[in-house]
């Protein structure tokens, strides 16, 4: 995906996300505060790309990721997005220097990237440094492709203005955060289990 269609991407992602009240902090966070931080990290996947618009800018820090892990690789990886879930999780202290809706606002732009790579043909290695590519090739790769990856944004944009607020059960009391409460509840009882603790 272009770096065009990244943006576009993360801004439907951001709407959406706050639309649908992916999670508490989304729902009563600040507009402005949500979509400049997923504008900030929705590129930051491609970090890793020294031809790409971020690792242009920043190759005394994209070459060695790239030399290391190859385009595509660990920036693009299920461990970078249970990093992500987790910053989701973490509980910023009041007058923390990043407001907790920003923290957020940049793991979601960050996700959005992925999610939108696994759009294309190419896929993303979810299982890095297992090479199995996960794809829903959707989007492909050409110049009438690129038109298309601009028209399938900003229907995605549209599809998440016209989205009913609320609507879904994420949230506090939503499934999502069953989920997590489930999985930090087994969490909490290994720790248990594990001498010393």
């Amino acid at each position: 995906m272009t770096a065009e269609g990244h943006i576009i991407f993360a801004v439907a992602s951001a709407i959406f996300a706050k639309r649908a009240e992916l999670t508490p902090v989304l729902a009563q966070g600040d507009w402005w505060h949500i979509i400049s931080a997923t504008l900030l990290t929705c590129l930051l996947p491609d970090i890793d790309h020294p031809r790409s618009l971020l690792g242009q800018r920043l190759r005394w820090l994209s070459h060695p990721i790239a030399r290391i892990f190859g385009h595509r690789g660990f920036t693009h990886s299920l461990l970078a997005v249970l990093g992500g879930l987790w910053l989701f999780q973490v509980n910023i202290p009041q007058g923390w220097i990043i407001p907790a809706d920003v923290l957020q606002g940049m793991v979601l732009g960050y996700l959005s990237h992925i999610l939108a790579d696994m759009l294309t043909p190419a896929g993303v290695p979810l299982l890095w440094p297992c090479r199995w590519r996960f794809r829903l090739p959707v989007l492909r790769s050409s110049q009438n492709g690129n038109q298309l990856e601009r028209v399938f944004c900003y229907v995605l944009v549209g599809l998440a203005l016209w989205f009913p607020p609320g609507s879904l059960p994420f949230g506090a009391e939503g499934w999502t955060a069953q989920i997590i409460n489930q999985a930090q509840s087994g969490f909490n009882q290994l720790i248990k289990q594990v001498p010393g603790h």
